[in-house]
């Protein structure tokens, strides 16, 4: 590719027919890209929102209305349909909800840069009123939030409740007692910083899942479920008041760290080698069974003469156990994972209720449950098929995600696109008062909030230009600051009186990843194909498949 003429000579910079996208044509396609990412997903917003069927090359199916989930399973190509799934990815693992609103957001605020851009406003001062307006958006966000505590349940409730609003996974009663369940677990694993301030690692609350029953029949376990089953048959299937000790050791013969040849020339010899071995394992079993142990727990293996000493001794056992769940073991039981057998003491084992292996759905698990105080649990989702099950991990994943947000903060917002367009009339009355230009582009993050309810009440089968109309009248009065997008009477209502609640957290995070994402797509005006990492000739990628380019 010539690049420019020094003297009436081509200078060569790219090889020829490598693809490049330049100015005004890089925007306005990447711009259009991003539109496209959000209307796959648009749809799905809402208690009334629509499913997507996923289906692999494998004919493996995922039915789910999960924005991040929806964004991760499909097959996109494009880089900046990459960087739109990225931010979802980000609302995800950061605050757990709201991946289709920060999606939506996005290609809201990278549309209304499209029609700047048109009217010759510079990407640069978009990206400055965009960085302003999201800035004054979470100062007023702060402003228009309330308080929860810890032990407002009632409030916590409603939270969980709005997040399981979209989830097809059952009728109210069903969804009432999942958001029981996450609150339940939400403060049994809350810990304090050293600043003492609340903080939930989402890691400890394990969700576990099985197809078989019915979603009704999920359940709480005050401890961890392993889904291994019990090492030998000859073990009790069960231990109450058990004694666990945590290893990460194998009970086996283990091989020399470098190679070595035993050399046997007589049957004696070959006795006397297997009764050293049979010595060695009998004696790891005396060590277990001396620290008063009556369950352990090994990442391991377990030699088949060590399962029949511990069998003999009356020890369950449970071998090749994942790290993660490890973890939460000792955290759930309060024991400590040792490494060598010779450190195993009695201070050393953890303590649970009951150790129990049970028949589910034609596959033993052992259950872990009656802890004193643990700071691990699980939630055990069940369901009619996989699909079903599959989309109660994610809801039950993305409710965690909304009542630690609330819990950690301390703060919540009223839902129903009530405060998308209490932030809007902040913006617009801010921009009033913003000299230049930038204040174009605060109007138009004005506008991308509105595409929230403006999306609520599609989804509805509302007129979505009267319910703005609406809206807007309503939120010039102080009365009317909560009033939103009624989605089960199909009209305009007061959102706080039906206790539409949603964590700040989430809302925050949704308004700074949007304004972020977009800006980095705007400051792009050049795409060229490179070679990438490993040194080969690139390609410039194609669009979305299955993305409508609007």
């Amino acid at each position: 590719m010539a690049e420019n003429q020094l003297g009436g000579q081509q200078v060569l910079v790219l090889p020829e027919g490598a693809q490049r996208l330049l100015g005004r044509d890089a925007q306005v396609t990447n711009i259009r890209v991003g539109i496209a990412v959000a209307n796959a997903v648009k749809t799905t917003l809402g208690p009334k929102g629509m499913d997507k069927m996923l289906v692999s090359d494998l004919g493996d199916i995922v039915i789910t209305n999960d924005g991040a989930t929806i964004l991760d399973e499909m097959n996109v190509e494009h880089p900046v349909a990459k960087i739109m799934v990225d931010i979802a990815k980000t609302q995800d693992k950061e605050v757990g909800d709201g991946t289709t609103s920060v999606v939506i957001m996005a290609g809201e605020l990278l549309k209304g840069a499209g029609d700047l851009l048109e009217q010759g406003i510079h990407p640069t001062t978009i990206i400055r009123g965009y960085k302003m307006a999201a800035q004054e958006a979470g100062e007023i966000l702060e402003k228009s939030s309330q308080t929860v505590k810890i032990d407002d349940d009632k409030t916590l409730h409603k939270i969980a409740m709005v997040s399981l609003g979209s989830k097809n996974v059952g009728g109210e009663d069903t969804k009432s007692m999942i958001a029981d369940l996450v609150i339940r677990a939400v403060k049994q694993v809350m810990d304090k910083d050293a600043s003492g301030k609340i903080v939930i690692d989402h890691d400890f609350i394990k969700v576990e899942k099985k197809a078989g029953g019915s979603v009704n029949d999920t359940q709480f376990i005050n401890g961890v479920l392993v889904d291994k089953e019990i090492a030998h048959s000859g073990m009790p299937k069960s231990a109450a008041n058990a004694k666990i000790a945590l290893l990460d050791v194998a009970l086996e013969i283990e091989k020399t760290e470098t190679d070595a040849r035993i050399e046997i020339t007589s049957p004696e010899q070959m006795q006397a080698f297997l009764q050293q071995e049979d010595r060695i394992l009998k004696d790891m079993v005396e060590k277990i069974k001396k620290s008063g142990a009556t369950v352990i727990v090994t990442q391991k293996g377990i030699d088949d003469m060590a399962q029949h000493y511990l069998a003999k001794n009356g020890i369950i056992a449970i071998r090749r156990v994942k790290k993660s769940d490890m973890e939460k073991l000792a955290r759930a039981t309060g024991a400590k994972i040792i490494t060598s057998l010779d450190d195993l003491n009695t201070k050393d084992l953890g303590f649970a209720g009951l150790v129990e292996e049970r028949k589910i759905s034609g596959e033993q698990m052992v259950f872990v449950e009656k802890c004193r105080d643990p700071k691990s649990v699980t939630i055990f989702g069940r369901g009619g098929t996989q699909q079903v099950v599959d989309e109660l991990d994610r809801s039950i994943t993305d409710v965690i995600g909304a009542v630690s947000s609330a819990v950690e903060t301390g703060r919540f917002v009223v839902g129903g696109g009530s405060i998308e367009i209490e932030l809007s009339a902040g913006l617009k009355s801010y921009a009033s008062n913003v000299g230049g230009r930038e204040q174009l582009a605060i109007q138009k993050f004005a506008d991308a909030l509105e595409a929230i309810p403006k999306t609520l009440a599609e989804s509805a089968g509302m007129d979505p230009i009267d319910t703005l109309v609406q809206l807007r009248s309503k939120h010039k009065t102080k009365e009317g600051a909560s009033y939103g997008v009624d989605i089960i009477k199909n009209t305009v209502g007061d959102m706080n009186k039906q206790g539409v609640y949603e964590p700040m957290k989430v809302k925050l995070q949704a308004i700074s990843s949007a304004s972020e994402a977009a800006e980095i797509i705007l400051r792009i005006d050049d795409m060229i194909s490179s070679r990438g990492k490993r040194g080969g000739g690139g390609g410039m990628p194609g669009g979305m498949p299955g993305g409508e380019m609007e």
